[in-house]
């Protein structure tokens, strides 16, 4: 073989266990976020957008992913933790106590951002009397109010998560950099000195869209989440206006919160 076609054969070589690679990266990436933009892999595997879309066809061909609009999620995800129904089965008393403070604590006729989260989801539940608008990624709350013609239900665009009970992607965070509200109730996997994260990438950039959009942040926040860090950066605590929080939660937190300039109310 001459000199020119060994090279040739190892550049081939060369390109297809880099492809080989880059898929496994994408997928075991998947494994951990579920979801995921084609920017947010472009970024990881070091590729432009264009090889990225031929992977994760070539993936789709083989059942390991479902392509999206925008991005791609996996097909048979090994956790249960991002289940809906399965972590609002999680302190689900303070949820309700939490839910039901924050309710009390909103002025009537207000416009009001609601995120996907479990703990907003009981906000939602108390919120009825109030007359609000709701505007929101999150199927569950959208259904408790699709038949009420008390509040209005704004829903956002994008893909349908069904584990999560959420729309997410490029067009629901579009439809919330659009909009200009008076409250934004959020949730997160995290709270600590340094911050307030969560767990999940895909919707790090819709929440960051909620909290820009919104003229006063509550985040309701149970007392397993102080001291916690998740994955994913969320905001800084200076953009945080309102914590409402459980009883358990540890008093040294809610201190240095307070003298951070955060209004803390806790449930009795």
């Amino acid at each position: 073989m001459s000199d020119g076609s060994s090279h040739s054969v190892t550049n081939i070589i060369s390109k297809y266990m880099q492809a080989e690679e880059r898929q496994k990266r994408i997928t075991d990436y998947l494994q951990d976020v579920e979801f995921s933009s084609l920017d947010e892999i472009s970024e990881l595997v070091d590729a432009s957008v264009s090889t990225v879309r031929r992977d994760l066809t070539l993936l789709e061909s083989r059942g390991q992913l479902k392509r999206t609009h925008g991005g791609a999620r996996l097909i048979q995800p090994k956790s249960q933790e991002f289940i809906f129904t399965e972590r609002d089965t999680r302190e689900i008393d303070e949820k309700e106590y939490i839910g039901k403070a924050c309710a009390d604590c909103i002025p009537s006729n207000q416009s009001i951002i609601i995120d996907a989260g479990t703990t907003a989801y009981h906000v939602a539940k108390h919120i009825e009397g109030k007359s609000p608008q709701i505007i929101t990624n999150s199927l569950p709350v959208a259904n408790l109010y699709a038949s009420n013609g008390m509040v209005e239900v704004i829903l956002s665009g994008g893909v349908i998560y069904p584990r999560l009970g959420v729309l997410v992607g490029p067009l629901a965070i579009e439809s919330f950099s659009r909009m200009n509200t008076d409250i934004a109730v959020m949730g997160s996997g995290g709270i600590t000195e340094e911050g307030i994260t969560n767990s999940h990438n895909l919707l790090i950039d819709i929440q960051k869209e909620m909290i820009r959009a919104a003229r006063k942040v509550i985040f309701c926040l149970d007392h397993t989440k102080f001291g916690r860090k998740s994955v994913s950066f969320l905001c800084e605590l200076d953009q945080v206006d309102t914590i409402i929080t459980d009883s358990k939660a540890p008093v040294q937190y809610l201190e240095t919160l307070r003298k951070k300039g955060i209004e803390i109310i806790q449930t009795s």
